[in-house]
Formats: C-alpha cells, structure tokens, sequence
C-alpha cells in the first residue's frame, strides 16, 4: 500500500509537467495567467514555516488552530507559506488566494489554504485587489495531519480555476 502511495505522489508531482502547468523550483517567479483577458500575476514563494502558530485569544487548540489529541484522526499542524503576488498583466486582479493554493503531502493527498493568520505573519486577507504593477505579499496557511510531509504548493488564479497553476517543490532550501 505505502508503494502506491508513493507512486500517486510521483504522478502528482509530475502532473504538472505533463499537463502545461508551470513547475518551479523553490523561491522561483511564476508568471500564471488567469481566465479574464488581460488577468496576469508573477507569483514567488518566498516562505515556509512548518510548523506554524495560529495567532489570538483561541490560541493553538482553539477553533482556528490545529486539532488536539482527542481528535480521532490524530492532532494537526498549521503550515504557512508566503507568496509575493505581482500584477504583471492589463486588468484589475481581484480574487482570494487562500482557495486558489493547495498543499500536496508526500501520500498524495490535497489540501486547500486558509487566510488563518499565524505568528509567521500575517494572512492575505480574504480578497486581495491589485491594479496593473502592484505587489502584495501575505501568508497562506494549511491545516495536515501532524504525520503529513509537505512535498508541493500550487497556485492558480480565478479562486483556484484557471488553467494556468504554478507549483513548487518543499522543502524550501
């Protein structure tokens, strides 16, 4: 089983070389265009820290942060990555880049970003606007399993529908 496990991973981080996505290595610029005309961002990330704290009053078991030890699929870890976003294209850039990122484990498995600020940071807020040549950076944070090895992180625009998705290998050196 652990080696069909691996060899879904193998597919996965391989997936988006086979089918047009743009692979990049770890800090690289990917320029990613959106479905809209005009819709373009150069997007680098620059940070990952693992494991990461959520920050506020609910502190790390609280209902933002991850699962205790009573969970019955065992306790969680938070993830936060840090991207820089760069309006490179002719149109307003208007989306949510929590729910355009996803985290790829070692086992295949998906999981999608939340705008849950840690102490790494702070989070994108929830919608992000940036005309033509504007930069914002934030945090995307990801809730695994504490047992989970990060191995990918994959960014499109449109909330995580266009075409176009730029990934990263983990660990960052």
């Amino acid at each position: 089983m652990r080696r069909s496990r691996r060899l879904l991973v193998a597919l996965a981080l391989l997936a988006p070389t086979l089918l047009g996505f743009a692979p990049g290595g770890s800090g690289e610029t990917i320029s990613l265009a959106g479905s809209e005309p005009g819709a373009r961002l150069d997007v680098t990330l620059t940070q990952v820290v693992d494991p990461a704290t959520p920050t506020g009053p609910d502190g790390p078991t609280g209902p933002d942060g991850p699962t205790g030890p009573d969970d019955p699929d065992g306790p969680d870890r938070l993830v936060a990555t840090r991207f820089r976003l760069e309006n490179t294209g002719t149109a307003v850039y208007r989306d949510s880049p929590a729910p355009a990122t996803h985290l790829l484990d070692a086992d295949g498995r998906r999981f999608t970003g939340l705008d849950l600020p840690t102490t790494a940071g702070p989070a994108f807020p929830a919608a992000v606007t940036l005309d033509p040549g504007a930069t914002a950076e934030g945090f995307v944070t990801f809730r695994i399993p504490a047992g989970a090895e990060p191995a990918a992180v994959q960014f499109s625009l449109d909330a995580g529908l266009a075409d176009d998705v730029g990934q990263w290998s983990l660990p960052l050196p």
